[in-house]
């Protein structure tokens, strides 16, 4: 019995180590980091080194922190070739790919976005708001660690959010101004659309309505336009979602987001999202609205 009350003894003080040890690493390794030497990032293209050093104030990255020929090709491609055949407007680009980097993962990409979003003067009221929107998509667990980047760069940068919220609903309204709200982005089709569930997976539309859009797309800080926009990016980049991609291609279009901006915003995200996911968004946008020759 003394034995076991010894091995978990030493067992808490080795995870305690472990959690400081932890801790004062990333601090080392924080502050190794901010006294690194600099050096240009090489073989930039012109319109590449133009838009990243609008997006990021510079062209330099500490040394050792990516591999010189792999960083320069991505940046080659994401702030020239995709970024300029998209046409989308660098504080619009910032905030779609944001969403798209929570969907698939890139948080180290997410934190120089959300620098490059407060360079570029958006407010980080919409920052906050944007990364809000995944929530419903990505689910808590994913959003939190994104959130938490979101904050510490904030902190960082000294930026102070007022914490009045952009909430519009209330429990009891929730759910009819969601409803309300998929009515618009769908069409008056959605009053009927509990009915197209199983008794006892009802309660889905209930959530659907009341907590994905309630809780979500009522909120202050972003059109309704461009939230639709957004969920088009997240599903997008998030792939295997296709008959979801769809329906909000259809909600897009609802909302005058037409096929060229679709298109658009998967030619600004092929960097992030990889070509499988790209063309499989592509075939969906195909699939709902056709391309049609131009007489």
């Amino acid at each position: 019995m003394q034995s076991r009350r010894n091995f978990i003894k030493q067992t808490a003080l080795i995870t305690a180590g472990s959690i400081t040890l932890g801790a004062s690493t990333l601090n080392a390794n924080s502050n190794s980091g901010a006294k690194m030497k600099t050096e240009p990032i090489a073989n930039l293209t012109p319109k590449a080194k133009e838009n990243f050093m609008a997006f990021l104030k510079t062209t330099d990255l500490p040394v050792g922190y990516s591999d010189p020929e792999f960083i320069s090709n991505y940046i080659n491609f994401a702030f020239d070739e995709s970024l300029e055949k998209s046409g989308i407007d660098h504080q619009s680009a910032v905030l779609l790919i944001m969403v798209s980097l929570v969907a698939s993962g890139g948080e180290n990409e997410f934190e120089h976005m959300v620098n490059a979003g407060l360079n570029l003067q958006i407010d980080p009221s919409v920052l906050k708001e944007t990364l809000y929107h995944t929530t419903p998509y990505v689910g808590v667990g994913k959003m939190a660690q994104f959130i938490r980047v979101l904050n510490l760069v904030f902190a960082k940068r000294g930026v102070e959010l007022k914490q009045s919220g952009s909430q519009t609903t209330t429990r009891q309204n929730r759910h009819e101004k969601g409803l309300q709200a998929q009515i618009d982005i769908f069409g008056e089709g959605m009053k009927k659309y509990k009915s197209t569930f199983a008794p006892d997976m009802a309660h889905f539309a209930d959530f659907l309505s009341a907590n994905c859009f309630g809780d979500y797309y009522t909120r202050t800080g972003l059109n309704l336009s461009f939230r639709e926009l957004l969920t088009f990016a997240i599903l997008a980049s998030l792939g295997g979602v296709e008959s979801q991609l769809k329906g909000h291609i259809t909600g897009n279009l609802n909302m005058q987001n037409d096929r060229a901006k679709l298109i658009a915003v998967i030619t600004l995200l092929v960097p992030y999202i990889g070509y499988p996911r790209s063309l499989n968004a592509l075939n969906a946008i195909n699939e709902i609205t056709p391309y049609k020759e131009e007489k």
